[in-house]
């Protein structure tokens, strides 16, 4: 029942990252020249995230905020004004842009293509949330339950339970558990296209006139 997730969920995960990264490269490359004619700042933004049983690595995203934004704080502890951000870095978090350079994550092994979003090391109202459903007991995703359920809207409490639902079924293997992937996958896309659940502020926040931002 486990091999789904002990072998096939990694087998799926190298060969379409892989397949990603070929595919995308090029666009990868452009969006990195963009970045660096619509702003200063390096093209990448790395942060320390919660990976496989709460063991620390280092996330890749697409720089898509102002270099002086407070490197390691919850998108719903901080504000920064929106028209402090381009049209370019608004338009990159929108349509999820930012988060291309996680396939490489992927494909080395420290992220999942689905599965709990990764909380900062700080944020340990979730990291406590999803202890109380072992979503922190499996490998962290670039897309999940939660995110097709509400994505940045969520509060905590409802987004670690949406994780623990994930982690139920996965656990239970075989189809069931690959159905739930492919419903995550699809789903994901779906949101995407829509620009659903992106609330710029993150965790259970409400967009406001202002405009609340953050890499997260």
């Amino acid at each position: 029942m486990m091999m789904y997730k002990d072998f096939i969920k990694r087998a799926i995960d190298i060969v379409l990252s892989f397949i990603g990264l070929v595919v995308l490269i090029i666009p990868m490359l452009l969006v990195a020249v963009v970045i660096k004619i619509d702003s200063k700042g390096p093209v990448l933004f790395k942060q320390q995230r919660v990976g496989l049983h709460k063991k620390p690595f280092t996330i890749l995203k697409f720089r898509s905020m102002p270099t002086d934004t407070p490197h390691d704080m919850p998108t719903h502890m901080l504000n920064v004004a929106e028209n402090r951000m381009t049209r370019w870095q608004s338009f990159m978090r929108k349509a999820s842009i930012d988060e291309l350079p996680q396939i490489w994550c992927i494909l080395m092994g420290s992220m999942s293509i689905i599965g709990p979003r990764p909380a900062l090391l700080n944020q340990e109202d979730l990291i406590a949330e999803r202890d109380e459903y072992g979503a922190n007991d499996v490998k962290p995703g670039l897309t999940g339950w939660a995110q097709i359920n509400g994505r940045d809207e969520l509060p905590i409490e409802v987004k670690a339970k949406y994780d623990g639902e994930y982690v139920e079924k996965l656990n239970t293997g075989g189809f069931s558990a690959f159905a739930m992937d492919c419903r995550c996958f699809f789903g994901t896309i779906l949101k995407v296209l829509k620009h659903e659940g992106v609330v710029e502020g993150g965790t259970g926040a409400i967009e406001s006139e202002e405009g609340v931002l953050l890499e997260k």
